[in-house]
Parts: structure tokens; sequence; C-alpha cells
């Protein structure tokens, strides 16, 4: 299933968590962080300064969080993008 974005949104793929330290302790599921950063998958046609492919880093508490086929997914809004790394 291909997910589209309309006018200005943007549909990024999350990163996943981590699962060990930078040490090698493992981390339990309800102790890891949620990154808030992804890579762009497809932007909508309103959309300027982002193409997909792009790292990006975006507001914490931003978006709409979607899940298909095992696989997590962010639409967000070109307002909500901070930087692109």
């Amino acid at each position: 299933m291909v997910l589209k974005p309309l006018k200005n949104r943007i549909v990024a793929q999350l990163d996943k968590p981590k699962e060990k330290t930078e040490s090698g302790l493992l981390l339990p599921s309800d102790s890891k962080e949620k990154p808030a950063y992804a890579v762009v998958l497809s932007v909508g046609p309103d959309v300027k300064d982002i193409k997909p492919k792009d790292k990006i880093i975006y507001k914490e508490y931003s978006g709409t969080n979607v899940k298909l086929d095992s696989e997590e997914y962010i639409i967000l809004e070109d307002k909500d993008i901070l930087a692109t790394l």
C-alpha cells in the first residue's frame, strides 16, 4: 500500500528505537526513546524544500502516526519539520 500525501503533507518512515545502549546494555521496551527523526518517503504537491530520501527532524508531538504492514510511518505538515540531515 502506498501513502500519497496531499497538499503540504509529508509521509516519512520512522527509525526504530535503539535496542541497546552504546555500552551494549539491552533496553526494555518501555524505556526506549522514540526518535524525533525520520526518512521522507513522499511529499505532497505544495511542499518545496523537502524531497524524498531526506532525513528530517520534526517536532516531537506533531503529525499522525500510522502503522501499515508492521512498518511505522508519520504524516506531517511541512511547517512541523525543524531541519534536514
